[in-house]
């Protein structure tokens, strides 16, 4: 995937309940009965709770309330399984010689970011039976049209940088319910590293919590983006306010550099139209680890995926301080 873009550990305690709060809150939100949303007023965060209905938790049961700690568990092993397979197959072709196939939208695609999904479609069929799949080649998988649950593939985000040599792409794994990441997991098979995000639960990579680092003002930050080409119009005129702001604006990674940034290397990450495979699984990485990630109103991302879901494209930004990412979208005064 083109666009702007080792081990589960699993935690232990149970997950408190949590009364509704603001994106901003100085802990990682746990799971409840409803979810917030950050709504923009005047580029400020206010919050405001709505119900949820009852979901099916794909063991055959209903629910009107978030998974449990045990099936949370059962999905990271599961999610864990899709990047081990996926891994397997990417790093048979990297830096080997293979075809080159321009998509529709002129983006590159190779026998292994479609071979990758495969192999995790293949698994989650036989695991999970009544999730959906939406992969970035493939699609809606699902006999329904919609589903509670719905797993969100990006077999290799960053194919510039995989058919080049670089190592700096990523394999995206969301796990959706209704439109909520819940689980994340963003895996470099090369270097082997994996972080995992978990709803109510702190951020790990390779089984190590990890968390962002303090940046509170835009002129000491390090900011990444994947190239200044692929902004255009107004994107490229406010991503300059920003970029012209900063400490060090840094350029290429995809998806690895929200991934450095969870692990508190770098404060913030400010790109434009990512679709919900290339953002979807950073959520919950991000959030886990202490930053925030959302469009460049402010609001939260989601995404509500169905067999007629369009991949629509987002602005996104996220920084690992919540102050800084405040400033950041007061200079893009993005309307």
């Amino acid at each position: 995937m083109l666009s702007q873009s080792h081990f589960l550990s699993l935690n232990p305690h149970s997950r408190s309940s949590l009364s509704p709060t603001t994106l901003f809150s100085n802990s990682s939100s746990s799971s409840s009965s409803s979810s917030t949303l950050a709504l923009p007023k005047s580029h400020r965060f206010i919050s405001m709770s709505i119900s949820r209905p009852a979901v099916s938790n794909g063991f055959g049961a209903v629910n009107t309330v978030d998974p449990t700690d045990s099936e949370l568990d059962h999905f990271a092993v599961i999610a864990d399984k899709l990047a081990d397979a996926a891994g397997d197959v990417i790093r048979k072709y990297f830096r080997k010689r293979f075809d080159i196939i321009d998509k529709e939208d002129l983006s590159p695609v190779t026998i292994a970011d479609r071979a990758a999904e495969e192999a995790m479609i293949s698994i989650l069929k036989e695991n999970l039976p009544s999730h959906a799949i939406y992969g970035e080649e493939n699609g809606w998988q699902c006999k329904e049209k919609s589903a509670d649950y719905v797993w969100v593939l990006d077999p290799i985000d960053g194919t510039k940088s995989f058919i080049t040599g670089k190592p700096l792409f990523g394999t995206l794994i969301a796990l959706l319910e209704r439109g909520k990441p819940i689980l994340g997991v963003i895996d470099q098979p090369i270097l082997r590293e994996r972080w995992v995000g978990i709803t109510g639960r702190t951020t790990r990579l390779n089984g190590e919590e990890i968390s962002t680092r303090s940046c509170p003002k835009l002129s000491q930050a390090y900011m990444y983006t994947t190239s200044p080409h692929l902004f255009s119009g107004d994107a490229e005129v406010a991503f300059a306010k920003v970029r012209d702001k900063v400490k060090v604006p840094l350029y290429g990674c995809d998806c690895y550099a929200y991934a450095l940034l969870a692990s508190g290397h770098v404060d913030l990450v400010v790109e434009s139209g990512l679709k919900p495979y290339d953002f979807l699984s950073l959520i919950p990485v991000i959030e886990g680890a202490g930053g925030a990630i959302t469009d460049w109103n402010g609001n939260h991302l989601s995404w509500e995926a169905s067999s007629n879901s369009q991949a629509t494209s987002f602005n996104v930004v996220a920084a690992g301080d919540k102050q800084l990412l405040q400033q950041a979208l007061d200079c893009l005064e993005w309307h």
